[in-house]
């Protein structure tokens, strides 16, 4: 899914999670540095989300996408205290979209991260990235 049907999907898909009281893109909260990414305000916390993206191999930007879909990665209904990668993380599993094989998150990784992202595997190969700003 590229950048920008992802983030239109994102922001659906947030919109709908209980306890969001607003989504919109960066752009449309005068962000121009960062041409993809949501921001969503959760309880009384702002979060922001840059979404950039790798192309499956042999795939040019000038190709039309191919969507593939399976079987969706799924997960429990993301909680209020949630951190936010994990309430992420949680928001897309329970939206069950049929061309999202698995989320990870880059703190669970086996070798660790200190940054608290998520790396978002399509049926297709490609990679949506989606680091907080």
């Amino acid at each position: 899914m590229r950048p920008e049907r992802f983030q239109d999907w994102l922001i659906d898909t947030v919109k709908n999670t209980p306890g969001v009281s607003r989504v919109q893109s960066l752009a449309e909260t005068g962000d121009s540095k960062h041409p993809f990414g949501i921001a969503l305000t959760r309880g009384n916390r702002e979060e922001q989300w840059q979404i950039t993206h790798q192309l499956a191999d042999g795939e040019k930007h000038e190709h039309e996408e191919q969507p593939v879909k399976d079987a969706p990665f799924t997960s429990a209904a993301p909680q209020s205290g949630d951190a936010a990668d994990v309430w992420l993380t949680a928001a897309i599993g329970a939206a069950e979209c049929p061309e999202i094989a698995r989320v990870e998150r880059w703190a669970a990784r086996s070798e660790g991260s200190s940054q608290a992202g998520l790396t978002v595997f399509h049926h297709n190969d490609s990679r949506n990235f989606v680091r907080p700003l």
